[in-house]
């Protein structure tokens, strides 16, 4: 089964980032064949400085390596390398109704939170759904927000499908309920253009002033807490197994606690559950030659997939002649 997934570079890594799409590549690598990129293409959208693209596109490669993407078992590539995408791009916009992307949750929810319009935002889906359709994956891990986005990829192949034959795959969307929406420090989906992400890489001090942004109840330090609604408990628990959260859940009841106690608490538990990690980033950061040559040869086992694809519709568009 091919497993497929990509990550904006536009910016640090945060533990949404983490939770809602890496883990789950990571995890799949063991049973699938897997697929990564970092969509710099789709960072343009928010990232206007080509000098801080590249950065950020050096320093999300070395993320996802530190994290655990293997390219021993997964195929690893920078967007941009494949530049067949863009291709199928246009070749989609000529499938794509107006009123598809019109419907679009992401550009609505972005130009709301004052994110300039433009198209390059408005087609995003079309250039996701050539992402998804040219590397004819069977599932991807989304976040509960980019199910619709999926959704949009599956139109428009059958679109296509439809004038010139079963040639898209129609893939699946796969979310894991605990994680479909991690809260950010304000109990919005965490997301840098909410500006309320905890970080997984960075200064421990910055992190633990972060982690005590995080919007909890005014409730006296003696009466008991709730936790199903607490911002602090359902990050907390992401990185918990069933016995530890039972055990933070009788801390909240007893009372004799504040939240402060139990963001230190959270401080302590990210922290420590990215210890690893850590030490994994600070070899590869000192070794970017080594990371520039693994995502060479991603893009190179990535591309022997896309070209046979793409052939395929020149042939049948008439593009090829």
């Amino acid at each position: 089964m091919r497993v497929l997934t990509g990550i904006q570079p536009s910016g640090d890594l945060h533990i949404g980032n983490y939770f809602g799409s890496i883990k789950q590549m990571v995890d799949a690598q063991k049973d699938n064949d897997t697929f990564a990129f970092i969509a710099n293409y789709h960072a343009m959208t928010s990232v206007k400085d080509g000098a801080r693209l590249t950065e950020l596109t050096m320093q999300s490669a070395t993320d996802f390596l530190a994290l655990g993407i293997d390219p021993e078992k997964s195929t690893f590539w920078v967007q941009s390398d494949v530049k067949e995408v863009l291709e199928l791009y246009w070749v989609l916009s000529s499938f794509t109704p107006m009123g598809l992307l019109e419907r679009a949750h992401s550009y609505k929810d972005k130009t709301a939170k004052g994110i300039a319009a433009n198209h390059s935002l408005f087609s995003y889906p079309v250039l996701m759904a050539a992402d998804i359709l040219l590397y004819s994956p069977d599932i991807i891990p989304v976040g509960k927000d980019q199910i619709q986005h999926v959704e949009i990829a599956r139109d428009i192949a059958q679109k296509f499908n439809n004038e010139y034959g079963e040639i898209f795959k129609l893939p699946e969307f796969k979310i894991e309920e605990s994680v479909a929406t991690v809260p950010g420090i304000d109990g919005q989906k965490m997301s840098k253009s909410y500006n309320n992400t905890v970080n997984i890489f960075g200064e421990e001090k910055k992190q633990l002033k972060t982690i005590k942004k995080i919007v909890t109840e005014n409730v006296p330090m003696e009466a008991p807490k709730e936790y199903e609604n607490c911002n602090v408990y359902n990050m907390a628990k992401l990185f918990l197994n069933e016995d530890e959260c039972k055990e933070l859940q009788e801390r909240y009841k007893r009372g004799g606690e504040g939240h402060g106690h139990f963001k230190l608490y959270l401080h302590d538990v990210i922290w420590e559950y990215f210890r690893p990690y850590r030490e994994k980033r600070e070899y590869y950061a000192a070794h970017q030659d080594e990371v520039r040559e693994i995502l060479q040869a991603g893009a190179a086992k990535a591309k022997g997939v896309a070209l046979p694809m793409i052939e395929q519709i020149r042939s049948c568009t008439g593009i090829a002649y």
